[in-house]
């Protein structure tokens, strides 16, 4: 994990009982001795993440309905530490303005964003309902002024309909849609808990998550392909555009893309989790004599 990530020394099951205490029927000792969590229960995933975020985040509230994901904040955190770096601005700065693509019912990227280094947010999502639960996160939490929230109206869209002329940004974010449509996110939902020996309806419609988190027409790549395009048609009113990557076999068709979009740069970020490893994808527009200006004059 990330150096600056707190979760890299593995979860302090003392200090999160006490900030939650309903984490405390989920916790028990496996056979190597160590206090963990049943991760395929919903119910204890929940209670976990809570209690990171009430321990380490200060967040009092955070509630959203059980048919949308629960997103893992390690590894959510994870890529908020790794854009800190690209900014090369690994300190709080409130002057960091950032867009969140997809923020959904949780938004967790911009609690975790702000609480880490005191960036500013605009989080974007297609479904009403999911903003209206985030706005009352955010409300609860008193971050009303360093969070605020789009509504995408066109689904094909990723910045049209979202970014407006005076826009200014740092930084987007965004964590795709894997799948083609429901049917495929059913059997590779099954198919994991299946491995996990832990499948059963109940845990299947749990796990499901809904349409707009799960999947978009043409799964990842075609989402992909649209954020990249979309993005060159704002060049100068974002500095840097990211996206997570679950498919690996899609960073070099990103790349291909992108130097065809005529990108001046491209990173391309590894993210081992334990025995998974993520990949952030990174570019920008901006020429380097411009990057060097841009973080002169809006990021000490």
């Amino acid at each position: 994990m990330h150096k600056r990530n707190k979760h890299k020394d593995g979860y302090d099951f003392e200090r999160l009982l006490k900030a939650h205490s309903d984490l405390d029927p989920f916790v028990f000792t496996n056979a190597h001795g160590t206090q963990t969590i049943d991760f395929a229960k919903p119910e204890a995933v929940k209670a976990l993440n809570t209690a990171l975020l009430k321990a380490h985040y200060d967040m009092g509230y955070w509630e959203f309905p059980k048919a949308n994901l629960c997103p893992p904040i390690p590894g959510r955190v994870e890529y908020i530490h790794y854009m800190a770096d690209v900014l090369k601005s690994p300190t709080p700065n409130a002057n960091i303005k950032v867009l969140d693509i997809g923020t959904g019912a949780s938004c967790i990227y911009p609690l975790l964003g702000h609480a880490t280094y005191e960036w500013q947010f605009v989080g974007s999502d297609i479904s009403e309902r999911s903003l209206e639960n985030a706005k009352k996160i955010v409300d609860k939490n008193k971050l009303g002024e360093a969070i605020t929230f789009r509504l995408q109206r066109n689904p094909t869209h990723i910045f049209k309909e979202i970014l407006r002329e005076n826009d200014q940004f740092s930084l987007s974010i965004c964590n795709p849609p894997f799948y083609k449509n429901e049917a495929e996110a059913f059997e590779a939902t099954t198919r994991k808990l299946k491995g996990l020996g832990k499948l059963s309806d109940t845990v299947v419609r749990n796990f499901a998550g809904t349409a707009q988190e799960l999947w978009f027409e043409g799964g990842e790549k075609a989402f992909l392909h649209t954020y990249l395009y979309e993005s060159s048609l704002y060049k100068k009113q974002c500095v840097w555009y990211s996206s997570l990557v679950s498919n690996k076999a899609h960073v070099k068709s990103m790349q291909s893309s992108l130097k065809k979009l005529k990108a001046e740069t491209v990173k391309v970020i590894s993210m081992p989790m334990g025995n998974k490893v993520s990949r952030v994808v990174a570019w920008t527009f901006y020429t380097e004599k411009e990057l060097k200006e841009v973080i002169n004059n809006n990021y000490k």
